[in-house]
């Protein structure tokens, strides 16, 4: 069975940037699902937060390369957070499998769309002479909270 909580080699695109974004991703979709009912609401807005500053970083290096399929990937991104907005606060079951959704449509997301866009940015950066996505600055995505250690 696949582990849907884990960054894989295979979500590793090679642009510190998108990986950092993605690994935080990940641990924060292992602690919606795997964190205490206490805890899902900030979890589930930790979530939302990353998502939002993963996409948002995104978006801005498509429109900085001026890239053809900006449209179709905001439409994806889009469609995620309508998602999880349109979750009622407390709902922590519907939440859970929205959740346990996410990193399988990412893994695909990533495969198309993120690395479609991680070889235009390294086409783009050749062209200028500079390593991909290094003209814009990049937010420091880290996990909201980190799962308390186990004894």
């Amino acid at each position: 069975m696949m582990d849907t909580t884990a960054l894989t080699t295979e979500m590793v695109l090679g642009i510190p940037l998108f990986d950092e974004a993605h690994a935080a991703l990940a641990e924060q979709i292992h602690m919606l699902l795997d964190g205490p009912d206490h805890d899902f609401d900030a979890n589930l807005a930790g979530l939302v937060e990353c998502l939002e500053d993963d996409f948002r970083l995104e978006e801005q290096l498509m429109e900085a390369i001026d890239y053809p399929a900006t449209r179709s990937h905001r439409e994806q991104h889009a469609r995620v957070l309508a998602t999880l907005h349109g979750l009622a606060p407390g709902d922590i079951v519907n939440g859970r499998k929205v959740a346990a959704l996410i990193l399988p449509w990412f893994q695909v997301h990533l495969a198309t769309a993120d690395t479609t866009l991680a070889i235009a940015l390294q086409i783009a950066g050749r062209a200028q002479g500079k390593p991909a996505g290094q003209d814009v600055p990049a937010a420091r995505l880290t996990p909201r909270r980190r799962p308390a250690a186990v004894n």
